[in-house]
């Protein structure tokens, strides 16, 4: 099966066939960082690793493009509310968003640029509109700079409405004099008070959806393979994108991709609603590698509507595959990913990213693997070790990787010195019979959080999860 996914603009499924073969460009509208990241954030940031992944997997030279909204409406409100300068609210929630994205395996995008770091090529972008009849500005001065909707007939095609059915734009201030309620700010010009960049129509700052193109071509080209983001932002977001580039004459993005939604109690976690899960008090709850399968598991554009007892099963689900390899090295020795994944695990992936259907595959591995080693398959049991390895790095997964095994080694080496203490003595207080003592010492284990395991090769342990 060839390489397919969801296209929102065409609404169907397609073929995907890149610009440039053998490569693959991809743009991800990343965080607007008026507030620290909820998990319903990183759900993205997950599911399009995981395509970065699969990509580079399928043997393309992927650039992967992921912005930072770092002046906004949002931010300005925020920094007034504390009395803090603006920046000082992106840089901190700029962090944090990054801290997430690594605790949680994304791998770094190949260029993260700002959206401040870009005034000359949205000053640009604006001259070829307006000098193509597609922009205006402000009659009034104000400085504000205005995209003519009226102007692009195809406008509404991505979000599949039309024109008289598209609401008034709420981007700018209703007593500014637009010559269409509809037409969306491009520049917003100077308030007392606010950041302001010089251009030729007045100081002013960007409007968010200018950013964007101005950033996806930069990097990517006039014309590039594929857009991502979530389903809230295929309007007016990713609409006023595609319509201000195409106007300008680019080709922009050919395939646009959209993740669901993360709920909790069926509404949109949303900082305004107060019902955020944010990253740091995540990971006291489960491991950083759980939340990633937890986050991963459903298929992309799905909803996933949050419980702890959904979370606590997908962290059960990762130990079973964690603690077949573990089993598996402790028998085999080291067990290398293998070069190629299973037939069953690629289809899936090929057919618009099914991870859901690609785990399958994965858990499958793991119930022979277990059968495998409890029968003294050895040869069997490396074979599907390697290529559980294999699938679990497309995902972002693999528990026996540096990501993964480091990420409490020198913890983990000082609890293994201390539980290794404990095992001798009761090892010892059975050679002579005292199982009372024995019992014991296992219990204290299992109370500090230590499950000890008596296997044919001798105690093993692990910490108890959940």
């Amino acid at each position: 099966m060839s390489l397919r996914f969801y296209d929102t603009s065409a609404r169907q499924v397609r073929e995907f066939v890149p610009l440039r073969e053998g490569s693959a460009s991809l743009y991800l509208c990343g965080a607007t960082v008026q507030a620290p990241p909820h998990i319903g954030h990183i759900r993205s940031g997950v599911n399009f690793d995981i395509l970065r992944r699969w990509l580079s997997h399928s043997g393309y030279d992927v650039t992967f493009c992921r912005n930072v909204t770092d002046i906004d409406d949002k931010i300005i409100r925020v920094a007034a509310s504390e009395g803090v300068p603006w920046w000082q609210v992106t840089e901190r929630n700029q962090r944090a968003f990054t801290r997430a994205y690594e605790t949680l395996g994304c791998l770094p995008p190949t260029v993260e640029p700002r959206a401040t770091g870009h005034v000359p090529e949205m000053i640009d972008l604006m001259r070829r509109l307006i000098d193509d009849g597609h922009a205006y500005a402000s009659d009034d001065g104000c400085g504000d700079v205005y995209f003519d909707v009226r102007s692009y007939p195809s406008y509404g095609e991505l979000s599949n409405q039309r024109l008289d059915q598209v609401m008034e734009s709420s981007d700018s201030d209703p007593d500014r004099d637009k010559r269409d309620p509809r037409d969306f700010a491009l520049w917003k010009g100077a308030k007392p008070g606010e950041p302001s960049w010089d251009t030729p129509w007045g100081r002013g700052r960007p409007g968010w959806h200018l950013e964007c193109s101005a950033m996806a071509t930069k990097y990517l080209g006039p014309s590039f393979d594929i857009h991502g983001g979530g389903l809230d932002l295929i309007f007016p977001h990713h609409e006023n994108e595609l319509a201000q580039s195409r106007a300008a004459g680019d080709g922009f993005a050919q395939y646009w991709l959209h993740n669901g939604m993360l709920s909790v109690g069926g509404e949109k976690m949303s900082k305004s609603l107060g019902n955020s899960l944010l990253i740091p008090q995540m990971v006291q709850k489960v491991r950083p590698v759980e939340l990633r399968y937890y986050l991963g598991q459903a298929h992309y554009r799905s909803t996933i509507d949050y419980s702890d007892a959904a979370l606590r099963e997908a962290a059960a689900a990762y130990q079973r595959i964690e603690g077949f390899l573990t089993r598996a090295v402790e028998v085999l020795g080291e067990v290398a990913p293998a070069d190629r994944v299973p037939d069953g695990f690629a289809s899936a992936l090929d057919d618009d990213l099914g991870v859901s259907q690609a785990l399958a595959v994965v858990h499958g591995h793991v119930r022979e693997g277990n059968t495998a080693l409890a029968s003294g398959g050895k040869e069997q049991a490396a074979e599907i070790a390697g290529e559980l390895r294999a699938m679990l790095a497309v995902l972002g997964l693999d528990p026996l990787s540096e990501q993964w095994s480091s990420a409490d080694q020198g913890l983990g080496e000082v609890v293994d010195a201390l539980v290794a203490v404990a095992l001798e003595q009761r090892k010892a207080a059975r050679a002579r019979k005292d199982y009372a003592a024995a019992d014991a010492i296992r219990d204290q284990l299992a109370e500090a959080g230590i499950v000890v395991e008596d296997t044919p090769q001798g105690s093993r342990w692990d910490l108890r999860r959940g």
